[in-house]
């Protein structure tokens, strides 16, 4: 053990640093701009497509539906998480990241040519069906062979830093999607923001495209996978080896993927809830468009940061904390909308989403990663985030239905039920092996022994 993670450590180089931080650019740039696509659908779903997508009368009606065809593309992403697993760990991690992003990018820039239910009826709100189901077959590949690809380009003691990049990303996504949307809806008039100005982010995302496959294109793929190319050890049927080996660390995984919960709470139905008739807390939609702009940068600024803490205690004590702090203040939060006070609102938000959710998301990435062997590194992590964010993306549309319009129990209901998943979430981080301390090619063994904290020090002071 301890001559392999001195190989490990003296491969550390100008040549391997160059490399591991080509892979964390691409992870962080390609990361946001395929989650900017993601999170423009998300956005609109609460915001505009109620009312231009889906019959007029009953607002409740066309809320929960809206809210259902976000919730959809996470039916997709198991079945490209299948496939598109299964290619990054047979083909490699480079190859399905480009496929994933022109994929994405088609289907994103498509929306924003649809006719509304006006113009064609039912045809509407399937066509928005069918673009958002590839878009979810698509981004099922993203994250898994993003941060793939850096894990297996960093440093011994340093992958939760690296990785955590790609996860920085996602977070810069979410805000690029919110603030195309923001000065559009704060210049335009309600009619024209509903006419045509909510379709210019969709149409953005051809950019997204371009700028993503140059980069994505550049990226060497990763010594770990070409060294099982080469000796001809590549699982031939990466999925079944997965549920086969390590299909506990599966079920672990998808129960702590759980903990999105705390991101649709506050991005997706925290939205509908603040904005939408029939709530009766109508704080502005621009107003509340800042809301998760403002606690992003924050998460922005605190990844790394919460990345490099997961390298030094591991990843476990990082992702139970993050679990239940974010989980418990979903009652505040919620409470706080509800009584539409923004000042409260956007502190809780903050503390809430941009600080302690990021506490897990920051280690998520690097964990998942760490408990599969290479072979099935991307399918392992891939069909377990998405079988969990299956779950969750249905929350928003459970919640509308719980605590319809007009109820006055929300933040109490969902807040319960928020806090209760993140509970679930930090039982399973709990009973997972800890992982940060064992070398690369000893990762998903089940009887692989950890370095000794002195040496791990050493070396990991060594990779900086």
């Amino acid at each position: 053990m301890k001559s392999a993670t001195r190989n490990q450590a003296s491969s550390t180089g100008p040549r391997q640093s160059s490399s591991t931080k080509k892979a964390a650019a691409s992870g962080w740039i390609g990361s946001a701009l395929e989650y900017y696509d993601w999170f423009v659908y998300a956005q609109a779903a609460a915001l505009v497509f109620p009312g231009i997508f889906f019959p007029a009368g009953n607002p409740t009606v066309a809320l929960i539906a809206s809210l259902g065809t976000y919730a959809v593309g996470y039916v997709a992403r198991p079945i490209g998480a299948f496939v598109l697993g299964q290619w990054g760990d047979k083909h490699g991690r480079k190859n399905v990241l480009v496929l994933a992003m022109l994929m994405m990018g088609a289907s994103t820039f498509a929306v924003a040519l649809l006719p509304t239910f006006n113009q064609v009826g039912l045809w509407a709100p399937i066509l928005l069906l069918v673009l958002r189901l590839i878009q979810g077959f698509a981004v099922a590949g993203e994250l898994s062979g993003a941060s793939a690809m850096i894990v297996e380009h960093a440093p011994f003691g340093r992958r939760g830093f690296y990785a955590s990049f790609a996860l920085q990303g996602t977070q810069a996504g979410q805000i690029i999607a919110a603030a195309v949307f923001i000065p559009l809806s704060a210049t335009l008039s309600n009619e024209a923001f509903k006419a045509w100005g909510w379709r210019v982010p969709f149409i953005l995302s051809a950019v997204v495209v371009f700028a993503g496959y140059l980069i994505r294109r550049r990226v060497e793929e990763t010594p770990v996978f070409e060294q099982e190319k080469a000796h001809h050890e590549i699982a031939r049927t990466p999925i079944l080896q997965v549920l086969r080996e390590s299909w506990l660390d599966v079920v672990r995984a998808v129960c702590m993927t759980l903990v999105n919960v705390v991101g649709v709470t506050v991005s997706v139905f925290g939205a509908a809830y603040a904005t939408q008739p029939g709530y009766h807390v109508g704080m502005s939609t621009t107003v509340y468009l800042w809301i998760p702009v403002i606690a992003n940068v924050i998460a922005l600024a605190l990844i790394p940061w919460f990345g490099n803490l997961s390298d030094r205690f591991g990843r476990r004590p990082l992702m139970i904390v993050g679990s239940l702090g974010s989980g418990v203040l979903a009652y505040a939060y919620l409470y706080e909308v509800s009584q539409n006070n923004v000042a409260l609102t956007i502190i809780l938000a903050i503390l809430m989403w941009g600080m302690l959710y990021q506490v897990w998301n920051a280690t998520f990435a690097s964990f998942f990663q760490e408990l599969f062997p290479s072979r099935t590194r991307v399918t392992g992590f891939a069909i377990s985030q998405n079988i969990g964010l299956l779950i969750t993306a249905f929350l928003p549309s459970i919640f509308a239905a719980v605590a319809p319009p007009g109820s006055a129990n929300v933040p109490f209901v969902i807040g319960s039920i928020c806090f209760g998943i993140t509970i679930v979430g930090a039982i399973a981080a709990w009973s997972a092996r800890e992982t940060h301390r064992i070398p690369l090619n000893d990762l998903g063994k089940p009887d692989a022994t950890p370095v000794p904290r002195e040496e791990y020090e050493r070396l990991r002071a060594g990779a900086r």
